[in-house]
């Protein structure tokens, strides 16, 4: 099912503004790797967003994102400031982890190997 202009919006909104907060609370360094929010989907009735984050040199993924999902509230709070004008009701904020960027690697690192041995092959 396709998203609506509405809901377009509103993850854009969201995704904006929960971008600058995890700047503001330190969020976007955790055991010194980076992370950022990836993307942002939101339901129709706009009452649930799952933010997708992405880590990059991070050791231990599913640790970084308990600890954002601790501090969840804090976020909250910061959000329901933001966008108290904009939005009726703030929707329910879930956290995952995009492994997009892990899909990636794993493509480049075949890509690589797929020319080595096609560059192999070549010389013999």
């Amino acid at each position: 099912m396709e998203e609506g202009k509405r809901q377009k919006q509103v993850a854009g909104l969201l995704h904006e503004y929960i971008t600058d907060i995890f700047q503001r609370l330190g969020l976007n360094m955790i055991n010194g790797g980076m992370v950022s929010v990836s993307s942002v989907k939101i339901t129709p009735d706009l009452l649930e967003a799952r933010v997708y984050l992405s880590f990059f040199k991070t050791d231990d993924t599913k640790e970084a994102l308990q600890k954002i999902t601790d501090r969840g509230w804090e976020i909250k709070k910061e959000l329901v400031n933001r966008v108290k004008h904009q939005l009726r009701r703030i929707p329910e904020i879930k956290y995952f982890a995009d492994d997009t960027l892990d899909h990636v690697f794993k493509m480049e690192e075949l890509f690589k190997k797929i020319n080595e041995e096609k560059k192999d092959q070549g010389d013999q």
